[in-house]
């Protein structure tokens, strides 16, 4: 299966973000349905940072996602160890979800080749040409500016991603307290 050929035509806008592009719900929906095991490459220890959240919110939907950082390698996250690269891990890889700049993409679709993955998912704000046009060469699937995170949310009808109806953020005020006339 692969993207839209249209896809990879479009670059920045005018103000210097990614345009979106333009992917098929049923090509999303095929590779999430398909997916067991995820390497994601960027994933971070800390808590507060965005991979470290779509790690755990991929593992609670029964994906095994495997993390991969060098500087943290041999280290515990959420009961998977950390490997130093995507040729550590020693099981069979169905997507490498690229959490690291744009410029790092094509050397990870290498890795990703290499290991036999069929799908390479660069999340929000990467997008590399270079590296889809070769990852679909050699028959992967590929998505730029996604993240399968909230794909899987968007497409399976669940809005607690992101702290929604999580009860951790709203927006709406909240209620005014009454105050004591100070007299």
């Amino acid at each position: 299966m692969r993207s839209c050929p249209s896809a990879h035509r479009s670059g920045r806008g005018a103000e210097g973000a990614l345009e979106p592009i333009p992917y098929l719900d049923s090509y999303l929906r095929s590779i999430l349905e398909r997916t067991r095991v995820i390497a994601m490459v960027g994933a971070s220890t800390n808590i507060r940072r965005p991979s470290y959240f779509a790690f755990k919110y991929l593992r609670e939907r029964g994906y095994r996602v495997i993390p991969v950082n060098p500087p943290a390698a041999g280290t515990d996250l959420l009961g998977e160890t950390v490997m130093a690269d995507l040729e550590s891990i020693d099981v069979p890889v169905d997507m490498v979800d690229v959490f690291r700049r744009s410029e790092e993409a094509l050397a990870i679709t290498e890795s990703a080749i290499r290991i036999g993955a069929k799908t390479v998912w660069m999340q929000l704000g990467i997008r590399n040409d270079e590296a889809a046009a070769r990852a679909e060469a050699a028959g992967l699937d590929v998505v730029m500016n996604r993240c399968p995170k909230i794909e899987y949310g968007r497409l399976y009808g669940e809005l607690g991603w992101g702290g929604i109806n999580s009860g951790l953020f709203s927006n709406r005020r909240r209620p005014l307290r009454s105050r004591t006339k100070l007299t």
